[in-house]
């Protein structure tokens, strides 16, 4: 009996918590050097191991088929929302989805793998909780990922139709 008492409260210490999807949103901003574009991406699916009200682990699922432009409206929209669902960027045709798996986390301070395209590169970012709602923003470069258009990493000559390198993902996911 007693193992048992045991067993029941270290599953209750780490608790795998679903992530409310309504509530959540991951909003992106990419830059150039004439300005930026801005949208969300929902997520698929979404959960987090959470220990002594603590983040220990996490998983998300979030679906680029739905990536969306928020900046711009009718046909530039559809446009911009097309070219980055294109093998140029996200080639959703191909790869409906991107993960972001937790790995660690350190006070504030969150370490886990980003996969896009097939491709899994390290990412670190800082999260702050509010209740049950945990936010931050995580900053990647889309070139690990092999979206190279217009990068003047590897084009030159690009004047103002260069692209910046980074993406930002500002997140709020809230734990159900």
């Amino acid at each position: 009996m007693k193992l048992f008492a045991t067993a029941l409260l270290a599953l209750s210490l780490n608790a795998v918590a679903a992530v409310d999807l309504a509530k959540s949103e991951f909003k992106w901003t990419g830059t150039k050097i004439t300005g930026s574009h801005n949208g969300t991406v929902p997520l698929k699916s979404g959960s987090l191991v959470v220990e002594k009200d603590v983040i220990k682990g996490g998983e998300f699922v979030i679906d680029l088929a739905g990536l969306s432009v928020s900046d711009l409206t009718g046909e530039y929209k559809g446009k911009l929302e097309g070219h980055l669902k294109s093998g140029d960027f996200f080639n959703v045709e191909k790869f409906p989805t991107a993960t972001l798996k937790v790995k660690s986390v350190k006070g504030d301070k969150v370490t886990a793998d980003l996969t896009i395209k097939g491709k899994t590169n390290p990412v670190t970012f800082d999260v702050k909780k509010d209740g049950t709602t945990y936010s931050g923003k995580l900053v990647f470069d889309r070139t690990k990922f092999d979206m190279i258009y217009n990068s003047g990493n590897f084009f030159k000559d690009l004047g103002d139709k260069a692209i910046n390198n980074e993406v930002t993902l500002d997140f709020k996911v809230v734990q159900n």
